[in-house]
């Protein structure tokens, strides 16, 4: 129960953190791509095409791997 309300409460983020993400493409105030990143990678978890993209990318650039990993292991320890 507890991990069915945790996905459904990621996936909500992730879509609200979309959402603002293309409002922020348009409006100058937020920060688009931003928004759009962090959506990204709450629903690559539950989306196939997320997981697929972010597996190309981490394995084209592995800086952003290393750095995602980092960010994992803080929110892990906190948990």
């Amino acid at each position: 129960m507890h991990s069915r309300m945790f996905r459904l409460l990621r996936i909500g983020v992730g879509s609200l953190l979309l959402l603002l993400g293309l409002i922020g493409l348009f409006l100058p105030v937020l920060q688009g791509v931003f928004f759009l990143v962090l959506g990204g990678l709450l629903l690559s978890r539950d989306i196939p095409f997320l997981r697929r993209f972010w597996s190309r990318l981490k394995t084209r650039y592995p800086a952003i791997d290393r750095t995602a990993e980092r960010i994992r292991k803080k929110f892990r320890r906190r948990q």
